[in-house]
């Protein structure tokens, strides 16, 4: 809807475009300024019987039907439903979608904010917002609710990280080989879980000290309690990973324990739940133990957070852009990436300062 706003002696129509406010016509006159914007919002009127000739349905079918046909992963796809089912169809599943105003939001996400942390409000208002975007693309709505809100962001506390002195702790307390090994492969590459539990035997090269992160089967995804493998969580994951030669020591001991092709295995062969393995291992060596008189290494770090603490070694030995970005499996973001090359130098300069930090804090299998 088109409004008149005072600006300076004159007076001009104003009306939201695109989740922008844009300025039609200046005048000298208030009345005709309000005849162009009673002319504006006429022709508003006029297309939306022409291009809306019937009711817009409510959010609920509408997200069905938006779900029906998206592409994303599958893991994405359950993200998104839990998404609806939990927050955004409670409160807008029986509104019209052209009935779904910006201070409907920005209520909805106020309430969000009062028991949900940020990055959490910000997914499922941006979850909304991409549903009723399409929404306008066919022509069941005309304006984005969405657009150019400002969500509240609070101060946290910083992503936790370890020592290699801590790490060896933490290795010390797990209850086997499989474990072990995995949690110091975690530290000492910097790969994903996913990428590490989804490890098989083709994709360790130990003569070339290199794992390999396939296209394919580089990642192992938990969907609705089932697990399958599938491709790595970006393009960029797709990667050689240089081994310390400690690491090639010992992978090769892991692979001699056990027949199965996955790396990192359940003793049957299986893989690992990753949630069995956090509160049966993990929180208990990190948050300590009083029934096995563990006190406290790192509380509150999570597995991911060894992704954190080899991005801080790299960064206290001054290994290049380039070659952090490509270990860790991300891209470099514009010109600057188009530019950055990880050189053979780099990678033996990388490789030997993890290996030198290791004999530095006491390595041993």
């Amino acid at each position: 809807m088109a409004w008149v706003e005072d600006r300076g002696g004159c007076y001009r129509v104003r009306y939201r475009r695109s989740g922008h406010i844009v300025t039609d016509s200046t005048h000298a006159d208030r009345d005709d300024a309000s005849a162009q914007a009673t002319l504006l919002n006429n022709a508003t009127r006029a297309a939306r019987q022409r291009y809306m000739p019937l009711p817009a349905p409510l959010l609920s079918g509408w997200a069905e039907v938006w779900l029906s046909s998206h592409l994303a992963a599958d893991s994405t796809m359950a993200r998104y439903r839990s998404m609806l089912r939990s927050h955004i169809l409670p409160v807008f599943g029986e509104h019209r979608v052209d009935a779904i105003s910006r201070q409907d939001v920005k209520a909805f996400a106020r309430e969000l904010s009062a028991r949900l942390s940020d990055t959490t409000v910000r997914h499922i208002v941006t979850l909304l917002g991409q549903l009723l975007r399409e929404a306008i693309d066919e022509h069941l709505m005309f304006f984005d609710p969405t657009a150019r809100l400002r969500l509240r962001t609070r101060p946290r506390e910083p992503r936790l990280f370890a020592t290699a002195g801590q790490v060896q702790q933490i290795v010390a307390r797990m209850p086997d080989t499989v474990t072990r090994t995995l949690v110091t492969t975690a530290a000492y590459t910097g790969m994903r879980i996913s990428e590490l539990l989804a490890l098989t035997r083709a994709n360790v090269h130990l003569p070339k000290a290199t794992l390999h992160v396939s296209a394919t089967v580089g990642a192992l995804h938990e969907v609705a309690g089932h697990r399958t493998l599938g491709a790595p969580k970006t393009p960029a994951a797709v990667r050689d990973v240089a081994l310390p030669s400690f690491l090639v020591d010992g992978l090769e001991r892991l692979l001699r324990t056990h027949p199965y092709d996955t790396v990192f295995c359940a003793p049957t062969g299986r893989w690992l739940w990753r949630t069995d393995f956090n509160n049966r291992h993990w929180r208990p060596a990190c948050d300590g133990h009083p029934e096995r008189n563990w006190q406290p290494i790192v509380a509150g770090m999570h597995f991911h957070d060894l992704r954190h603490t080899h991005r801080t070694w790299l960064d206290e030995d001054n290994i290049a852009e380039a070659a952090k970005a490509n270990r860790l499996g991300h891209a470099i973001p514009g010109i600057r990436g188009v530019y950055a090359h990880t050189t053979p130098t780099m990678t033996a300069r990388l490789v030997a300062h993890l290996h030198t930090r290791w004999l530095d804090h006491g390595g041993h299998w």
